[in-house]
C-alpha cells in the first residue's frame, strides 16, 4: 500500500501504561492457545482476532513477525471432557484443534508461525522443571496415600521478588481467584498456597510421560507456556497475548518461572490483554456454557467477514456482551462497503489509509478504524453533499472530492491488509 505504516502503542498491563513496542526486524509474539476440548465461542475469536490485527500492524510497519501459540492438548479440562463423552482424549484433542483452525481460516485470521503441541513438548518442559528443583526454585511434594506414588512438584513463589509484577495484583487479590482459575491453594503440603503446579506426578487413569528425575507424570498448566516461550522466542519477546483472565495466575506464574530459568526479566516486552466477551450477564465460557460458536454461525450460513466486522467495532480492553443486534448491524455494515469498493471509481483514498493506520497504531483502536473506513463509505454512495468530519473520520476536504479511479481498490486492500476484512472475491 502507498505510504508508510505508523509504530504502534499499544497497553501494558504490567505497567499500567500504553507504551510504544518497538520490535526489531522480526517482532516475536506468543498468544496463549485453546484447550480444544470444546468448539472456539466468540471470546476466544475476539482474542485472536485482536492479535491478528496487532500483527498486521507490525508487518505494515515493515518487521517480519515470529508468532507462536501452544496447544494445550493435555490438561484437566480435557480430560474430564473426553471421560464424560466417552472418546479417547488423543482423538478429542485433534478434533477440536481441527475445528479451531477451521474456524481461524474462516476468520482471515493470519495462522502463528508456530502451533506448539504441550504433549510434543513434554521432554522440554521436564527438562526445565528438572532445572528448577536444582536451582532451588521448586520442590516435590509427596502425593498422597491412595492417588498414586511419586511426586508432585512446585514453584516456590518465595524464590523470586519480582512476583507479582505482571499482574500488580495484591496477595489478597491473588488468593480469591486462585481456586476458580485453576490452582490448589489447599493442597498440602505446598509451602505457600499461591505456589503453582510444575509437575502432576502420574495417577491411575491419566497420561503420563517419563519425566526423568521428575518421575512419570505430565506438565503443570503455566510450565508448558513458559518452556515453550522461551524455545520458540527466548526471553525478552515483545508482546505477549492473550485474555484478561490470563493476567493471574497464568501470565504470573510464566512470567516468574522463566525468571528462575534464565536468570533475567522481563519474560515478554510487553503484556496485552483482551476483555472478556460476555452473553446473557455472565462471561462467555466452556465452563458455563453460554457459548456462541463461531463454527454454528458459520454452519447457519453467517458470514465470517460480518462476524470479525462484529469484533472489532468492540475495543479490546473494554468488556462487552454479544447480541444478535451487533451480529446484524455488522452484516449491514459489511454490505456498505462491498457495495462501496465495488464501484469503478471513488474519492481519493489516501488520507483514509493513513487515518486507519493511526487508529491502529493507537492501541488498537478498532472501533476508530472502522468509523474511519465508514467514512470514505458514506462520502462513495452519497449522491451529494459531504460527510462530517469528528470521531476520527477525516474531513470531506481531506478524502478528496476529485474521483480517483484506484481508490476503491485502494480501501479494500488496506482493509484486507489491516483489519483483516475481505471485501473483494477472493481468487
Amino acid at each position: 500500500m502507498p505510504g508508510e505504516g505508523v509504530p504502534l502503542r499499544v497497553y501494558d498491563t504490567s505497567s499500567g501504561e500504553v507504551r510504544q513496542v518497538s520490535p526489531g526486524p522480526q517482532a516475536r509474539l506468543y498468544v496463549c492457545g485453546i484447550t480444544p476440548y470444546d468448539a472456539t465461542h466468540l471470546g476466544h475469536a475476539a482474542t485472536y482476532v485482536t492479535f491478528d490485527v496487532l500483527q498486521r500492524v507490525w508487518r505494515d510497519n515493515g518487521s517480519t513477525v515470529h508468532y507462536v501459540q501452544n496447544v494445550t492438548d493435555v490438561d484437566d479440562p480435557l480430560l474430564e471432557r473426553a471421560e464424560r463423552d466417552g472418546v479417547d482424549w488423543r482423538d478429542l484433542a485433534a478434533r477440536e484443534t481441527a475445528l479451531f483452525r477451521e474456524d481461524m481460516t474462516a476468520l482471515a485470521v493470519l495462522p502463528p508461525d508456530e502451533y506448539v503441541s504441550v504433549v510434543d513438548s513434554v521432554p522440554d518442559i521436564a527438562a526445565d522443571v528438572a532445572k528448577l528443583l536444582d536451582s532451588g526454585h521448586a520442590y516435590r511434594v509427596p502425593v498422597a496415600a491412595g492417588d498414586g506414588a511419586g511426586e508432585d512438584i512446585y514453584f516456590d513463589v518465595s524464590a523470586d521478588d519480582r512476583f507479582g509484577e505482571v499482574s500488580g495484583w495484591s496477595r489478597d487479590q491473588m488468593l480469591a481467584v486462585y481456586a476458580e482459575r485453576g490452582g490448589d491453594p489447599d493442597r498440602p503440603g505446598k509451602r505457600d498456597p499461591l505456589d503453582p503446579l510444575l509437575w502432576r506426578a502420574a495417577r491411575a487413569g491419566e497420561p503420563s510421560w517419563d519425566g526423568g528425575p521428575l518421575g512419570k507424570g505430565r506438565p503443570g498448566w503455566h510450565a508448558e507456556c513458559t518452556t515453550i516461550a522461551l524455545r520458540s522466542l527466548g526471553m525478552g519477546f515483545d508482546v505477549q497475548g492473550g485474555g484478561t483472565d490470563l493476567i493471574f495466575p497464568h501470565h504470573e506464574m510464566s512470567a516468574v518461572q522463566a525468571e528462575g530459568l534464565t536468570g533475567e526479566w522481563p519474560f515478554a516486552q510487553v503484556y496485552v490483554h483482551q476483555a472478556m466477551v460476555g452473553l446473557d450477564g455472565e462471561k462467555m465460557s466452556k465452563s458455563r456454557g453460554n457459548l456462541v460458536l463461531v463454527s454454528r454461525l458459520r454452519h447457519d450460513g453467517r458470514d465470517p467477514m460480518a462476524v470479525r466486522l462484529a469484533l472489532l467495532a468492540r475495543s479490546y480492553r473494554s468488556d462487552w456482551a454479544w447480541t444478535e443486534a451487533l451480529l446484524t448491524d455488522a452484516e449491514a455494515r459489511l454490505d456498505r462497503w462491498r457495495r462501496a469498493v465495488s464501484r469503478p471509481t471513488g474519492p481519493d483514498a489516501t488520507a483514509t489509509v493513513a487515518a486507519l493506520r493511526e487508529r491502529l497504531a493507537d492501541d488498537l483502536d478498532t472501533p476508530g478504524a472502522l468509523t474511519v473506513v465508514d467514512g470514505w463509505v458514506d462520502q462513495q454512495l452519497a449522491t451529494g453533499g459531504s460527510v462530517p468530519a469528528g470521531d476520527g473520520v477525516p474531513a470531506a476536504g481531506d478524502l478528496g472530492t476529485a474521483l480517483d479511479d484506484d481508490a476503491p481498490a485502494l480501501v479494500a486492500r488496506a482493509v484486507d491488509a489491516l483489519l483483516g476484512v475481505q471485501l473483494l472475491p477472493q481468487p
